[in-house]
């Protein structure tokens, strides 16, 4: 199939690199002509594990080209999916001026019927929009196709190859069919195609968010509970997520999620409710408590060494929303040494892929370090903020030696107090006895 993709950021790229990878010829587009270069010449402008080989194979096949010129692309293409930016407004709600901007430019550039497809995150509604747009710009028919991506950051290509679901949001045969066709080397194993109705689709995209959203926040408030009461989190934890109703999953308290999804798609959907005279009042405790959760280690810290930090230097583990990514939108990472370096301290930080955009972010406002050790050479604590791997089994015996106190502050959990212990580490989690004991 000849599929054109509008958009080259995190869901376009990843979207045209999988089609490819199943025998597509795929076009990306984007009007950022140094990014479009970029491309060619095989640099990707995110970290993806595996996006890069992915790329530069199907490239080198013919099966991937990109452009800046979208008109002749879109005369060559069977369906066009648009995969642009959908930025939150000041009021929370989602900003469709890109969108609206491609679908007329898709209207005018169309020689014949076109399927085109919202893969950018929409509110609902938006499907109609699109489809207004474009025929007001052309007077051939067109059917406009939800499909809401669910691709994790980090793991984004096997989330594209193996689905747990897919779904497709039209009230025409011929479009679902076509859909069905390109999909349907990706659920040979019988994981479900969904069809439904646009608004439904577009729906189920925010709603499973804040979802997951909410098991995230609900989690935090326990763990703060937990510490009140002398309780542990993590026994918690394991508790209800053996209960087949709830699960395990996104039950790990932590300090708060991140990232391009989920703050803005609760904050979205709320938005949207409040469009419509209502409210969505769980939502908008998710967020906040999401907001106050970033903090949690900074309250922890000035029990610790008071709300002076002056004369204190912190090392910090992660600066990225989440490991296997270098994405910095909505970091926790930004809150806390802002508060830090706002109390007085020195905020020095590593980070294995995020150094770069955290720079972009946050310029010398902290010092970056190449090594994780280099970071916490002469500081009063560490900081863990993002479980990456190369985190999870560290020299303890070092770290003892190189942190002016022994103290540890461990915003996911990744070790315990049983293991850190043993080696004279202070250790403080996120809802677990120790931090209710130092508080008494």
């Amino acid at each position: 199939m000849r599929i054109t993709i509008v958009g080259t950021g995190y869901v376009g790229l990843v979207t045209g690199t999988c089609f490819s990878e199943s025998g597509n010829d795929v076009i990306c587009v984007d009007r950022d002509a140094a990014k479009i270069e970029s491309l060619r010449e095989g640099h990707i402008p995110i970290y993806e594990p595996g996006l890069e080989e992915l790329v530069a194979r199907n490239v080198k096949a013919g099966r991937l080209s990109f452009t800046t010129d979208l008109k002749s692309s879109i005369a060559e293409a069977e369906v066009v999916f648009i995969a642009v930016g959908t930025p939150q407004g000041e009021d929370g709600s989602c900003d469709l001026s890109a969108v609206r901007t491609v679908a007329t430019e898709i209207g005018r550039a169309m020689v014949g019927p076109m399927v085109v497809v919202n893969k950018s995150t929409v509110p609902v509604g938006t499907a109609v929009v699109v489809r207004d747009l474009i025929r007001e710009a052309s007077a051939h028919p067109i059917e406009v196709v939800s499909n809401p991506e669910f691709l994790k950051e980090g793991a984004a290509i096997d989330d594209f190859m193996k689905p747990d679901r897919v779904v497709i949001g039209t009230d025409d045969d011929g479009a679902a069919d076509l859909m069905r066709d390109l999909y349907s080397p990706f659920v040979r194993t019988g994981k479900p195609l969904l069809v439904m109705d646009p608004a439904s689709a577009e729906m189920t995209k925010y709603a499973s968010n804040a979802m997951l959203a909410t098991k995230i926040s609900f989690m935090n408030d326990i763990a703060r509970l937990c510490e009140s009461v002398g309780a542990d989190v993590s026994k918690v934890r394991q508790g209800m997520g053996s209960d087949q109703r709830i699960g395990p999953h996104f039950l790990f308290p932590g300090v708060g999620y991140g990232g391009s999804c989920f703050p803005k798609d609760v904050r979205a959907l709320s938005a949207l409710a409040r469009e419509q005279g209502s409210t969505l009042e769980i939502l908008d405790a998710v967020d906040a408590v999401n907001d106050r959760q970033k903090l949690r280690l900074v309250e922890k810290i000035v029990t610790r060494f008071g709300e002076d930090l002056s004369g204190h230097v912190f090392g910090m583990w992660g600066l990225a929303f989440k490991p296997r990514t270098d994405d910095m939108r909505e970091a926790p990472s930004v809150v806390i040494a802002r508060e830090l370096v706002g109390r007085g301290a020195v905020v020095r930080a590593h980070d294995p892929e995020a150094i770069e955009t955290a720079r972009t972010e946050m310029g010398d406002l902290i010092e970056y370090s190449s090594d994780p050790y280099e970071a916490i050479i002469g500081a009063s604590a560490l900081l863990l903020v993002t479980e990456w791997n190369e985190y999870r089994r560290p020299d303890f015996v070092r770290m003892v030696k190189l942190l002016e106190q022994p103290v540890i502050y461990d915003g996911r959990n990744i070790w315990n107090e049983e293991m850190t212990g043993k080696h004279g580490l202070e250790y403080h989690g996120i809802g677990s006895r120790r931090a209710a004991d130092v508080r008494k």
